[in-house]
């Protein structure tokens, strides 16, 4: 994997809201790393168009902590949550079935 640049940490954006870094890149779009990622030990950030790529050079100590409230499962209460729409929907098509046959049985 090459690299197209080194870049010190200070020298990227850091967006508190996505909790995410970026640094421009040449074909136009940016180069998109999370602090997450960072945390983690990544240091190579991807442009989402094109093959470049940057590697960050920082220390942790140069990150900012992450949010207290942070969940790195967030993708599993996703998950969660629509199979709970999927059951509550479920549900309320058995309720309809019930109450259309019901109604058709007191008719005849």
């Amino acid at each position: 994997m090459s690299i197209y640049e080194e870049v010190e940490i200070e020298d990227l954006d850091y967006d508190p809201v996505e909790l995410q870094y970026t640094y421009p890149c040449p074909c136009g779009d940016v180069f998109q790393i999370t602090l997450e990622e960072l945390w983690d030990g990544e240091d190579i950030a991807p442009c989402p168009s094109c093959t470049l790529r940057i590697m960050i050079i920082y220390e942790e100590d140069d990150l900012p902590p992450l949010p207290d409230d942070f969940d790195d499962d967030s993708d599993d209460s996703d998950e969660s949550e629509e199979e709970s729409v999927a059951e509550d929907t479920d549900q309320t098509v058995e309720e309809k079935l019930i109450d259309s046959m019901q109604k058709n049985l007191t008719v005849h």
